[in-house]
């Protein structure tokens, strides 16, 4: 399975943790530990309305339940309001055009916007994407609703914007992507991160070739209609559909290449983006995976001198990488089984190190996970490597990893063989220790995809104004080094460092917060070379 580039609330969790804890009082749950996924996407009721067709303007209504269902009541001075757009499958198609994947049919795009009961002097709404790809907007927005108490947005914001959130096409409750079986899911979480006998690569690979074909018999010739540049313009459509002239945007990780993408397409119509995590649209699958090869082992590595030099909150010390790499090696032979027989195996517990690697506050919990793991006790990796899995306790799956894949696939212009792949696991596992041999093999997913390929375009912004990239020295789904490429790739980039840890920079510390908010709010753009501390 490949690794995701991430999506922001793994920014979050624990002041997620806390909206959750203090409003529902309920204990926090597997799928806000410290993973890379969302809650329980929420599902359509038979009371929403139906997408108001292309071009028309949508018909909204209160949905408080989104919030319920997702925290347990709604943010203070806060009101939640749906909506649904039809937007044309194949936008490269033309008016014209009676043939190909799509034409003449829509998908369905969910919309909720949050609106502050003390907005005023409102300049618009400002639109976000979490990344992934694959989370949803939805539940983010309901999430930065909150506030900074809990890791949302800061009042000055959402007194001046609604915030509006969508799932993507082929995401959540739009038009979703369904077609990998969760026990499928399970093997390739569950999956040996490194398999070094020809006989457990194969497996592999013919795992990955059961999920591709399973996705293209169902969706055939229209998996090209989940990529990038096609959510782009359902963008526009959403701008649209809340009134506004020109596009005020926050995207997080994969939503810096979905705002990338649509600063080239509709330059003119941007007012203000903030591109938070950025993604290298340059960098083709190969390189993006040596990238996060490197990026991972860099965050893990500030892990492991975290806890030598915290061994009081930290089991582990005074060497992490060797107990972690031991767990690993030991889950290979003889998996520790939770109580339900569940193998707590080497695969499953690589996913609980990758899911606590998004946010600093997550090192402490994987240090106790893997330490209750040498003590017999599983249920911490399950909950954090099911956290970033968007697996629940019953085992089934959300639609994320369909999505991100059905999105990922159509993105890449070019998939290296299968062999080119193998010689590539031993080379970088020698380099990238960890995470090397399963970034590699993470990308035998594009490799056995069926569907054909739509990629994005990686040039100018031209005519757009200054557009803020913000990138993290610590992140490591999107290494600090993918954020002067972006800037530099629109020409129009002006680059924020968050000198931290995690994934994504805003709204953590008081100088990331205002300089990004200076900027949505007045368009006052960063200094040149502004670099935020981590404190």
């Amino acid at each position: 399975m490949m690794i995701m580039r991430g999506v922001p609330v793994t920014s979050f969790p624990d002041r997620i943790r806390r909206v959750r804890l203090t409003l529902a009082g309920v204990v926090a749950a597997a799928v806000v530990a410290a993973g890379c996924t969302l809650p329980a996407f929420a599902p359509r009721t038979e009371g929403e309305v139906e997408a108001a067709p292309p071009g028309t303007a949508p018909t909204w209504r209160a949905c408080p339940e989104v919030a319920d269902e997702l925290v347990g009541r709604g943010a203070p001075d806060m009101r939640y309001e749906c909506a649904r757009i039809a937007v044309p499958r194949n936008w490269g198609s033309g008016t014209g055009a009676t043939a190909g994947p799509g034409v003449g049919e829509t998908f369905e795009i969910a919309l909720l916007r949050a609106r502050s009961t003390k907005q005023r002097d409102r300049i618009g709404s400002l639109v976000i994407n979490p990344g992934g790809p694959g989370a949803s907007g939805v539940d983010t927005a309901v999430y930065l609703s909150f506030g900074p108490a809990f890791g949302g947005l800061p009042a000055t914001v959402t007194e001046r914007f609604d915030i509006v959130g969508f799932d993507p096409r082929g995401v959540a409750r739009s038009s979703p992507v369904r077609c990998i079986p969760d026990a499928e899911l399970d093997s390739s979480f569950g999956y040996d991160p490194d398999p070094q006998s020809q006989e457990s690569f194969d497996g592999l690979v013919s795992l990955n070739q059961r999920i591709g074909r399973g996705c293209g018999d169902k969706y055939g010739d229209q998996l090209p209609l989940y990529g990038t540049e096609q959510a782009a313009r359902d963008m526009d459509a959403i701008r649209a559909a809340v009134g506004d002239e020109k596009l005020s945007y926050l995207g997080y990780s994969y939503g810096t290449l979905l705002g990338a993408t649509y600063a080239q397409l509709y330059p003119s119509r941007v007012r203000a983006m903030v591109l938070d995590g950025a993604v290298d649209p340059t960098q083709d699958l190969v390189a993006g995976s040596e990238s996060q090869a490197k990026g991972f082992e860099r965050a893990f590595d500030n892990f492991t001198r975290w806890c030598a030099a915290n061994a009081g909150r930290c089991p582990l010390a005074p060497d992490a990488r060797a107990a972690v790499i031991s767990a690993i090696d030991k889950a290979k032979v003889s998996p520790v089984k939770a109580a339900d027989g569940r193998e707590a195996t080497s695969g499953w517990i690589f996913y609980a190190v990758i899911s606590s690697l998004y946010t600093e506050s997550g090192w402490q919990e994987l240090a106790q996970a893997i330490d209750r793991l040498g003590e017999g006790d599983p249920e911490k990796v399950f909950e954090l490597a099911d956290a970033y899995a968007g697996r629940e306790d019953d085992g089934r799956y959300s639609n994320l990893f369909d999505a991100n894949l059905a999105i990922n696939c159509t993105d890449e212009t070019e998939k290296p063989t299968v062999q080119r792949v193998r010689q590539l696991q031993s080379q970088w596992r020698s380099t990238y220790p960890l995470f090397g041999p399963a970034l590699a093999v993470g990308m035998l997913s594009c490799v056995q995809w069926p569907g054909g390929r739509d990629p994005y375009p990686t040039g100018k912004a031209v005519g757009a104004p200054p557009i803020v990239v913000v990138g993290t020295t610590g992140d490591p789904a999107t290494p600090y080094e993918q954020t002067a490429t972006l800037a530099s790739m629109l020409g129009v980039g002006r680059v924020l460092t968050w000198e931290g840890e995690g994934h994504t920079a805003y709204p953590q510390t008081a100088c990331v917060t205002d300089a990004v908010d200076a900027y949505l709010i007045s368009l006052t753009v960063p200094r040149e070379g502004l670099r935020c501390p981590a404190r």
